[in-house]
Parts: C-alpha cells; sequence; structure tokens
C-alpha cells in the first residue's frame, strides 16, 4: 500500500470512527451529529441567518441547512425570527431548550476531545494539521472550517 492510499484510509477509518463515537453520545439526547452542529454553532454565534449558518457547516458544506434548521424548529430548540434591519432576513437563535441542548452536546464533545487529546498526547500535531488544513484549503468543508476559525480568536 503506497503512503498516500494508507494516509487516505486512516483519515477515513479516524473520521468514521469519531463520528460512530460521538454519534453514540448524542443518541440519548435525541440530535444527529449534524443537529448538534448546528446547535453548538448557533450557541457561539447567534443570531445568525441560514446563510450565515451554512457558511460555518462543515457537516452540510456546499448546500442549505434549511432541513436541518426546520427539523429543529419543529422540535422546539430553534427560533426564526424576522430580522429587524431587514424583513427578508430570519435571524436563527436558540431557544431555552435549544441552549440547554447546545450545553449537552458541548459536554459530550469535550469528552471526545479528552480522547484525542489523549491518543496524541506526546506527539505535535501541528504538521499534520498543517497538511490536512493545505489538504482541504480551497474545499467546501475546508472554507467552512476556516471561516469557524477565523471568527473563533
Amino acid at each position: 500500500m503506497r503512503p498516500a492510499e494508507e494516509l487516505r484510509y486512516l483519515i477515513l477509518a479516524a473520521q468514521r470512527e469519531g463520528n460512530r463515537q460521538l454519534g453514540q453520545a448524542l443518541r440519548p439526547l435525541g440530535v444527529t451529529a449534524s443537529q448538534a452542529e448546528v446547535l453548538r454553532i448557533l450557541q457561539d454565534r447567534q443570531p445568525l441567518t441560514l446563510n450565515g449558518l451554512g457558511d460555518l457547516l462543515v457537516c452540510e458544506s456546499g448546500s442549505s441547512p434549511s432541513r436541518l434548521v426546520d427539523r429543529l424548529a419543529a422540535a422546539g430548540l430553534v427560533d426564526r425570527v424576522v430580522a429587524v434591519h431587514d424583513r427578508r432576513q430570519v435571524q436563527l437563535t436558540l431557544t431555552a431548550a435549544g441552549a440547554d441542548l447546545a450545553r449537552q452536546i458541548a459536554e459530550i464533545e469535550e469528552t471526545l476531545y479528552r480522547s484525542i487529546d489523549a491518543a496524541s498526547e506526546g506527539l505535535d500535531l501541528t504538521q499534520l494539521t498543517g497538511f490536512l488544513r493545505t489538504f482541504v484549503a480551497g474545499l467546501p468543508a475546508g472554507q467552512a472550517l476556516a471561516r469557524r476559525k477565523d471568527t473563533s480568536t
């Protein structure tokens, strides 16, 4: 197996295992990983327009997150409010139940991050993250992640 092929499959395996672990942890909360991403982004950056949210999503990059938001709104987790400055725009915010759920999701994410920290203890991840950032640069998911990183500092 050539190194590029192994790297491809290692990335795929890590992504699938991380999603499996996250999905199992989120299941008792009744949300998918994609829905959890929406709730966490809104927790950190609300209010957002639908387009603004879509620009920050890695799980749904390149498409409208309207179906995700519709389900979350129907569940009473997200409110849609007409923007005061432009009645054509709808601002998305978390309801009290959505904010509570987002806090629970953040705790689950923190557990996953501690697991990743433990697995990478003693390793310098700078080269790996630099490579992955370069590999996805210019692609929809990479651009969404870059926007999130830029707005979190």
